[in-house]
């Protein structure tokens, strides 16, 4: 029994916590950046190991490049690159906050979502993607956010050699 209460009051009701409760807006904005940063990184890596051998025989330009990004492979590349640089994002996210890891990650996808849609309407030609794989990019966008908070959860037990404060171990 706590001190100051008698033992005919109840105790005070449990209120639930909001969705909102102990969120750290710094890391989600820091993760959005490293989301964006990631993902030109790792285009341009996927560009030069693997795309530029292929266009060594032929004319590189600013067409071929659009042509490439706009065909089925391009676009499932760039698909995969942008999940993992969500999932990248929201890792850093989580790490910097400390708590509430997959909350945290999460909402680096929905940053990422909203810095795609405000890109998306501020270009001029768009993306050149249809409308169905842009709603794939965003769909997938929360959940890879979400699983880099996983990962930054596990990765503290494992640095720290303890098991998270925040909970058990996700899968367990």
């Amino acid at each position: 029994m706590q001190t100051g209460q008698s033992p005919h009051n109840p105790p005070p009701p449990i209120e639930p916590s909001g969705f909102f409760t102990g969120i750290k807006i710094r890391p989600v904005i820091t993760g959005v950046v490293v989301d964006i940063v990631a993902t030109i990184v790792l285009s341009m890596l996927y560009y030069f190991l693997f795309v530029a051998k292929e266009m060594t025989e032929k004319v590189v330009s600013e067409d071929s490049l659009a042509e490439y990004w706009s065909s089925s492979e391009g676009v499932m590349a760039g698909l995969v690159i942008g999940t993992l640089g969500t999932a990248i994002g929201g890792c850093y996210a989580a790490l910097k906050a400390g708590s509430l890891e997959m909350k945290h990650g999460a909402l680096v996808g929905v940053g990422s979502i909203l810095t795609g849609i405000i890109l998306q309407s501020a270009g001029h030609e768009g993306t050149g993607l249809d409308e169905w794989q842009m709603m794939i990019a965003y769909a997938a966008a929360i959940p890879a956010g979400a699983l880099g908070g996983v990962l930054a959860e596990m990765l503290r037990g494992t640095v720290t050699n303890k098991p998270p404060t925040s909970g058990s171990w996700p899968g367990r």
